[in-house]
């Protein structure tokens, strides 16, 4: 049983719709079988896969997004952004840039940003006449920006499997994150004018608007915190989503008053149930990427590669094209735990910077969230906002647009992503 043989009976069981894990899993254990591979071996790779500081920070973060999704503080980010950005043309559809941006920078995740903002979010663009699918459109591709900017789960994910600095990671997102944020409000910019999107029709006075900061403030600043955290190097990855979790409670019990002791043991079962099925397909790719290289297959890929050509750029842009179609039937998580031990030795050997690989990788990944047909954030929008995944599908057309213009930019423009690690952690 060769790596490819491997490789293709994933793929065949990937076709057959079973549990990425089980996908994963299935092909590992029969290659330890038929070359009568202790059990043992197989248990303690996958143990020591979850052996890990950094994946500590990944339930960490679901719980803070959870905190955050039943503890009002997803309806205060919003009617916070309204302030800044509603006046304008198509102001409800910039609101929701601005808002998923905040709330990237506490969640840490796409579908989080979907579950947790989309329900305020299309039922207030609704009101004022917004299309559904319009609504949810906006609503799917403006989350793509929660894993890009820090912190971000799947860049921790990234960092862990490529022995990547976690924090340099997480610091390399604020800029492109903020690329995709500006390319977006461009597009809708135009797109309000083309289809004479409406202002939006709140217009607080200044004493209202004072007030609705002034209870939005610790919620806003808690992206702030963590990035200076970050910054500073007071935080590692896990510190930050300890400390997060600790904020969303310290706030609800000083300002909020939201949280009771039920709709806690309700968010930590979800999180649970979250994590388990996380941390199971880490397992199972760990004992997956195992086999392969055993079968080495990263070399027989790095070769392959390197046949193909020199040119960082070139193959650069390869990567991206397999990524963009493994993200169209891939969840993004188990792209990485598969992709990133093959692509990430080929890269580096060409001078390719991982932690740029690691953006552009990610971001990739991401818009496959939006990508028919296995994209989990046109699903996850299809439920919070009724509309049909067909109809979403046709109203995210030109959202596509700067989404992919951004990942070019930060493909061909490392240091987009390279310039605040390398000034931060300067030797």
């Amino acid at each position: 049983m060769t790596g490819f043989t491997i490789i293709l009976l994933f793929l065949l069981l990937i076709t057959l719709k079973l549990p990425i894990a089980a996908c994963l899993g299935i092909p590992a254990f029969l290659y330890v079988w038929i070359h009568v591979i202790p059990i043992s071996v197989v248990s303690h790779r996958m143990v020591n896969a979850l052996n890990s500081v950094p994946l500590l920070a990944v339930p960490l973060f679901i719980l803070a997004g959870n905190l955050m999704n039943t503890s009002g503080i997803s309806d205060r980010i919003f009617r916070s952004a309204r302030i800044f950005v509603g006046r304008m043309k198509g102001g409800l559809a910039q609101v929701n840039i601005i808002a998923s941006l905040i709330f990237s920078g506490i969640s840490g995740a796409a579908l989080a940003d979907v579950g947790g903002l989309g329900n305020v979010e299309i039922r207030a663009m609704r009101d004022q006449g917004y299309p559904d699918e319009q609504s949810a459109a906006i609503t799917a591709a403006s989350a793509t920006i929660g894993p890009i900017f820090p912190p971000s789960i799947p860049l921790i994910i990234f960092g862990t499997v490529a022995e990547v600095s976690g924090i340099q990671l997480l610091i390399a997102g604020i800029v492109p994150a903020l690329l995709i944020t500006v390319a977006l409000m461009l597009q809708v910019a135009y797109l309000a004018r083309k289809n004479n999107w409406p202002k939006d029709s709140a217009d607080p006075n200044w004493r209202e608007r004072f007030r609705i900061l002034s209870s939005s403030l610790p919620a806003i600043l808690a992206p702030v915190i963590l990035i200076l955290g970050l910054i500073s190097g007071t935080f590692s990855p896990t510190e930050i989503a300890g400390f997060t979790v600790f904020y969303m409670i310290l706030i609800n019990l000083l300002f909020y008053h939201e949280l009771s002791w039920k709709s806690l043991g309700s968010i930590i079962r979800e999180t649970l149930v979250s994590t388990a099925n996380i941390l199971f397909i880490v397992s199972a790719a760990a004992i997956f990427a195992w086999v392969l290289t055993v079968e080495q297959l990263p070399v027989t890929i790095s070769k392959l590669f390197l046949s193909l050509t020199s040119n960082p750029y070139l193959l650069l842009l390869l990567v991206n094209l397999l990524l963009f179609i493994v993200g169209m039937f891939m969840e993004s998580i188990a792209a990485i735990l598969v992709f990133t031990p093959l692509l990430v030795p080929p890269l580096v050997s060409l001078g390719v910077h991982p932690v740029h690989l690691g953006i552009v990788v990610v971001l990739n990944l991401m818009i496959g969230l939006i990508t028919p047909p296995v994209g989990m954030s046109l699903y996850m929008v299809s439920i919070v906002s009724g509309v049909p995944v067909p109809k979403v599908i046709r109203a995210m057309v030109p959202y596509y647009i700067p989404l992919i213009l951004s990942l070019l930019i930060v493909t061909f423009v490392p240091s987009l992503s390279t310039f605040l690690p390398s000034l931060l952690f300067r030797k």
